[in-house]
């Protein structure tokens, strides 16, 4: 198979960066992005959003890093990953998307992580790192507060979105490494087809007017080209259980950016979640090895 590295000054940039590094930057576009998407809600219902995003996305990719022309040279197993990455990702920003319009951006980043706590359990092998991942859990409990009563949808989207955030993790992983961006590349021009007919018509609106087709250009670069290149350039880096540990983050960066864009105000009550996130981050202890 033919796996086109970066070019040499790149990858050099890239190896250089501590993978750690990659994840913040990918942490903090995770959410921003979807809170600019809220803004657009009022004009372009959530499914066009999340379409737009996707196809935004998928255009960058191809005119950046031209990937179909890699399909034919994959193996058997790794067209199926690609093509199983690209319709989780399709209907995990669907479903992200339609929570996010019902839910607080916090709310909805706790319950995203709950499913990655449990796969972090699963490659805790000290007895810091499950003590880690208890506080952290405790954390992501208190900023979750679940109230099904007032939107049982929303809240059962936010829980599906989260078994999918699941997947992602696992097959992003084993897409990751040398000739990944290119499979991620590949994976983004399925999902923009495997979204399409759930997405295009909703979408219509902002094919009427530039503003919106604009930010909706942005919202697709800053969700999901900047956080799922620096996702692929920390997973070839970081064991699969400490990278799932260290989405512990998310609910904290979530709320954060939920109050800086959005003005969701947190509590006292999520303001604890999040110091115990951050606590439980701090105990977690990375292997030495891959």
């Amino acid at each position: 198979m033919d796996r086109r590295p970066l070019p040499h000054a790149r990858s050099v940039i890239a190896e250089r960066v501590p993978p750690h590094a990659w994840f913040v930057i990918s942490a903090v576009f995770h959410y921003l992005g979807p809170s600019f998407a809220v803004m657009l809600f009022a004009h372009i219902a959530p499914l066009g959003v999340a379409w737009l995003r996707i196809t935004s996305a998928a255009i960058v990719f191809a005119i950046w890093r031209r990937p179909w022309r890699y399909f034919a040279k994959l193996t058997g197993q790794e067209r199926w990953l690609v093509v199983s990455l690209g319709a989780v990702l399709a209907a995990m920003n669907s479903l992200f998307y339609l929570a996010i319009n019902a839910l607080p951006l916090g709310t909805v980043g706790a319950i995203e992580f709950l499913g990655p706590i449990g796969l972090a359990a699963f490659g805790a092998r000290s007895a810091r790192n499950v003590a880690a991942l208890i506080v952290a859990g405790a954390g992501v409990y208190i900023l979750t507060d679940v109230r099904i009563a007032g939107a049982p949808l929303a809240y059962l989207y936010a829980f599906a979105n989260c078994a999918l955030f699941i997947v992602y993790i696992v097959l992003g992983h084993r897409i990751s490494g040398e000739g990944g961006i290119d499979r991620l590349g590949l994976s983004m021009l399925i999902a923009m087809i495997a979204a399409l007919p759930f997405g295009i018509h909703e979408a219509l609106p902002a094919f009427r007017d530039f503003g919106l087709l604009a930010a909706a250009i942005g919202v697709g670069i800053s969700s999901s080209v900047i956080p799922y290149v620096t996702d692929q350039l920390a997973m070839a880096r970081l064991a699969r259980a400490t990278f799932a540990l260290l989405l512990s983050i998310l609910p904290a960066t979530a709320t954060a950016i939920g109050f800086l864009v959005l003005a969701q105000i947190p509590t006292l009550h999520d303001l604890t979640g999040i110091g115990l996130v951050i606590v439980g981050i701090a105990l977690h202890r990375a292997k030495e090895t891959h």
